[in-house]
């Protein structure tokens, strides 16, 4: 499988690429002190950061690929999971970055998923008030959404990423074919994101996405799929956050689903329901009110609501979950402006709009 997919973003004052290729993470080293101006200057530290399990399964051969390019690397392993999206679980990553002596000229290596590319991010971001990081997403949902965009941070106990910082890595590296190991659930929870962009700004991708056989699992993609849709995805995300790097008008579009999402994981304490399977209940969510409020019609709501079917995802709340909770959350959203909850409603499939005006009436109807 040759095919490679080199996708600029292109910030005015810190441009990068992501990279889309089978085999990618032994490149890895090459990408960065290759060229006239290397990314990250050979003979620099790195602190390679990951999970045991992700480090286990891809750890020998990014290391392999970072050392040969003439680099010294020390590696962080970090526990696994969104409940260690913490400060104190950063404080680790600055032990590590101060023991192994990382300077200005420094990098950190994210190697994981979402929550390690989260924290390493905000940790350099912070580590001598900022120094460079690249970005190797190893689950479907980080390689679509959290690697690109530059959006760090870890929880507080309150809320979901209220800590954090926009610090943009020097290179996002995607190997399709670590997907392979990822499990299914985790593929299913990336499919959300990737329906996602389908609905808020990519009509074409969502009837791809419409046309395929099956979306649950990695095997019955086929490579060629798998391609498109990761680069469809990436070139989404990479067009929405170019025109808006800090979320000051149309990158909020990307939070589609999000609203009622992150309420949903927050009360249930981050356990038995993940972010994209949140992020597909809100979808359903959004979808219904967009439809009471005839942004779109029941027809399309339809569509999508098979689209997340299809992918194996979730449609409901957690019957434990109870309406009024949930709207009482979505005040404290980070979202909120001037009191009011902003939510993302699609036009019709391929467009979206963020608004500030949904009565409370329609979101109860909704969940």
């Amino acid at each position: 499988m040759s095919m490679k997919s080199v996708i600029p973003v292109p910030l005015p004052s810190n441009p990068y690429e992501v990279v889309v290729a089978a085999g990618g993470i032994d490149h890895l080293g090459g990408w960065l002190a290759g060229g006239e101006k290397p990314l990250v200057k050979p003979g620099q530290r790195l602190l390679l950061v990951s999970n045991p399990a992700i480090f286990k399964q891809y750890g020998d051969r990014a290391l392999a690929s970072l050392t040969q390019a003439g680099y010294a690397v020390e590696t962080c392993l970090l526990p696994a999971g969104e409940r260690y999206k913490t400060l104190k679980t950063i404080q680790k990553i600055y032990d590590a970055a101060l023991g192994f002596h990382l300077e200005r000229k420094s990098a950190m290596v994210a190697l994981g998923g979402g929550v390690i590319g989260d924290m390493t991010g905000f940790a350099a971001a912070t580590w001598l008030r900022g120094v460079s990081v690249v970005q190797v997403p190893t689950s479907l949902l980080a390689m679509v959404d959290a690697s690109i965009g530059g959006k760090t941070g870890v929880n507080h106990p309150q809320g979901k990423n209220l800590i954090g910082a926009f610090h943009q890595p020097r290179l996002v590296t995607i190997d399709p074919l670590v997907l392979k190991t990822l499990p299914p659930r985790e593929f299913r929870a990336g499919m959300a994101e990737v329906i996602k962009y389908g609905v808020i700004c990519d009509r074409a991708l969502f009837e791809t996405l419409e046309a395929a056989p099956r979306l649950d699992q990695y095997r019955y993609l086929g490579d060629e799929l798998l391609h498109t849709i990761l680069t469809r995805s990436c070139q989404a995300k990479a067009e929405v956050v170019s025109q808006d790097e800090k979320e000051a008008g149309r990158r909020a579009i990307l939070n589609y689903g999000h609203t009622i999402g992150h309420a949903v994981e927050s009360l249930m304490q981050y356990r038995g329901v993940n972010h994209g399977e949140a992020v597909a209940i809100g979808m359903v969510a959004a979808g219904k009110i967009a439809t009471v409020l005839s942004y779109w019609t029941a027809a399309e709501e339809t569509r999508q609501l098979k689209l997340i079917e299809k992918a194996g995802l979730p449609t409901q709340i957690p019957s434990q979950l109870n309406a009024d909770d949930i709207l009482a959350l979505l005040k404290g959203d980070k979202k909120v402006e001037d009191g009011q909850v902003r939510f993302v409603m699609p036009q019709g499939l391929g467009a979206a709009f963020v608004t500030g005006d949904v009565p409370h009436e329609a979101v109860l109807a909704a969940l």
